[in-house]
C-alpha cells in the first residue's frame, strides 16, 4: 500500500515538473511594474503582401480607394523597406503607400523605433475571431513570430493578448487548444532566462481581453473563467499569471458593465486588472474621470490584485463611422496624453497600457503617421504642423522614465526634441 502512495505521489510530482518545463524559469523582464507596454494590433494587410487578405483593416464596405477606408490616421512609410501602392493620392498627385503588418520587415521597424524612443514593449493581440479561420489563424501566427524575432533583437518586453471579441460561445476550447500550440510551436516563453516574455509575479504574463462587457457576446464569464483557471492551474501548460481586460466600470457595475456579481468573483483569480477607458472622455473631462483610477486602484489593492489603467492619445474613427466626427478626441499638442499619463501616476498606478502602438484606424496610434495624407474624398487627421510626427513615440519614452522616477513628473508634456 505504501508503495502504491510513493508511486502516486511520484506521478503527480513529475507531472507537475513536466507543467513547468512549458515555461522558462525567469525572464530578462521580471515584472510588469514600472514598465509602459503598448497594444499591437497587427492587423493591418496590403493587397500582394503574401497573406492571401486584400487590404485588411484598411478597408471601409469591401473597399480601399478615395472615399472607402476605415483609417483616420495616415502611417508615415518613409522608414519601411517594402510598401505598397494604393489607389490614394497625395496633394502633389503622386500615388499613397502604405504598410503591411504581415511584412517582417514592418514588424522590425516598429521594434526599432520602440528602442529608439524608450517604449518598453508590447501585448500583442491575438484575436479569437481571426483565429477561428485559416487565413486569420495564418497572419496572426506570422505577425507574432515576427514580434517575437525583434523583440529579442532589440530587447523589448512582448507578451501576448487574447482578444475574445467574436468568440463563440463554448469558444474558450479554441483559446486552449490555439495556446497549447503556441506554446509547443513557437515556444512562446521557453527560449532562456534571458527571453523578452513579460512575467509578473514570477510567472510568464498573458493577457485575456473582452471580459465582463454588456454588449450581447456570444460568449460570458464562465467561458473566461474556463480560459483563467486553465492559464493558471493546468498541470502542463498552466502556471501563468493574467491580466485581464474589463469594461471601464467594471468595479461599480456601471454604463458599459454587464451587472453580474459573479464577475468579481472572477476578478479574484487573475492578478492584474485591466480597464479599457478608449474613448470614455476627453481633455475637458477627463479631471473628473481622474479620480475613479485611484478608487480603482484602492479596490485592487484590498483585494491584494494589480491594476494596470488605459492611456491612449487621442480618438478618431470618422471614416469607419462617417455618422462620428472626425478628430472627435483630439491630441492637443500631447496636452491630453499627458494628463492621463500624470493622472495614472498620480492615482497610483505602477504600470501603464497604451491603446495602441499602430490602431491608425481609431486614431489611437502613437507610431509615426503622415503630415501629407492623401487628398480626395477621404479625409484624414495629421498631428499638428508644430509637432513632429515622432512625438507621441518619444512622449510614451518619456512616461515610462517619469514612472519609473527617472525623471521628475512635468504638469506639461515634455517639448520635443530639436532635430
Amino acid at each position: 500500500m505504501k508503495k502504491t502512495l510513493l508511486f502516486a505521489s511520484l506521478f503527480f510530482v513529475a507531472i507537475a515538473a513536466l507543467g513547468q518545463s512549458k515555461h522558462g524559469k525567469t525572464s530578462a523582464f521580471k515584472n510588469y511594474k514600472g514598465l509602459v507596454m503598448a497594444g499591437y494590433q497587427g492587423w493591418f494587410n496590403a493587397q500582394g503582401d503574401g497573406g492571401n487578405r486584400g487590404w485588411n483593416h484598411y478597408v471601409s464596405r469591401g473597399k480601399f480607394e478615395p472615399g472607402f477606408t476605415n483609417i483616420d490616421v495616415w502611417p508615415d512609410v518613409s522608414e519601411y523597406p517594402k510598401t505598397y501602392k494604393t489607389p490614394f493620392k497625395l496633394a502633389d498627385g503622386s500615388d499613397a503607400y502604405v504598410y503591411s503588418s504581415h511584412d517582417e520587415s514592418s514588424t522590425e521597424v516598429h521594434f526599432r523605433w520602440m528602442k529608439e524612443y524608450g517604449v518598453d514593449g508590447v501585448f500583442v493581440q491575438r484575436f479569437i475571431g481571426d483565429v477561428q479561420g485559416t487565413r486569420g489563424r495564418e497572419h496572426n501566427n506570422t505577425v507574432l513570430g515576427n514580434a517575437l524575432k525583434y523583440a529579442d533583437k532589440y530587447g523589448r518586453a512582448i507578451s501576448l493578448m487574447y482578444d475574445l471579441s467574436g468568440m463563440r460561445a463554448g469558444g474558450d476550447s479554441l483559446v486552449i487548444k490555439d495556446f497549447k500550440k503556441l506554446i509547443d510551436s513557437m515556444k512562446l516563453t521557453s527560449r532562456g532566462n534571458k527571453q523578452t516574455w513579460l512575467y509578473h509575479n514570477g510567472k510568464p504574463l498573458i493577457a485575456v481581453w473582452g471580459v465582463g462587457f454588456n454588449d450581447n457576446r456570444r460568449y460570458g464569464l464562465a467561458e473566461a473563467e474556463r480560459i483563467i483557471d486553465f492559464l493558471k492551474n493546468d498541470p502542463v501548460y498552466g502556471g501563468c499569471s493574467v491580466l485581464l481586460g474589463v469594461p471601464t466600470y467594471w468595479r461599480d457595475f456601471g454604463n458599459d458593465t454587464e451587472k453580474d456579481p459573479q464577475l468579481h468573483d472572477l476578478l479574484k483569480k487573475v492578478d492584474i486588472i485591466h480597464p479599457w477607458l478608449v474613448g470614455r472622455f476627453n481633455e475637458a473631462s477627463y479631471p473628473k474621470f481622474q479620480s475613479r483610477i485611484a478608487e480603482d486602484i484602492a479596490w485592487c489593492k484590498a483585494n491584494k490584485l494589480d491594476y494596470v489603467p488605459t492611456v491612449f492619445p487621442g480618438f478618431s474613427w470618422h471614416n469607419m463611422n462617417p455618422k462620428a466626427t472626425q478628430d472627435q478626441i483630439p491630441r492637443n499638442r500631447g496636452s491630453f496624453y499627458w494628463k492621463q499619463i500624470n493622472g495614472a501616476i498620480n492615482g497610483g498606478a505602477e504600470m501603464i497600457y497604451v491603446a495602441m502602438f499602430d490602431e491608425v484606424d481609431e486614431g489611437t496610434a502613437i507610431l509615426k503617421t503622415s503630415k501629407n495624407p492623401p487628398v480626395g474624398l477621404s479625409n484624414f487627421v495629421k498631428i499638428e504642423d508644430d509637432i513632429p510626427n515622432d512625438y507621441y513615440l518619444y512622449l510614451t519614452g518619456q512616461a515610462a522614465k517619469t514612472l519609473r522616477k527617472q525623471i521628475p513628473m512635468r504638469d506639461t508634456p515634455p517639448p520635443p526634441i530639436k532635430k
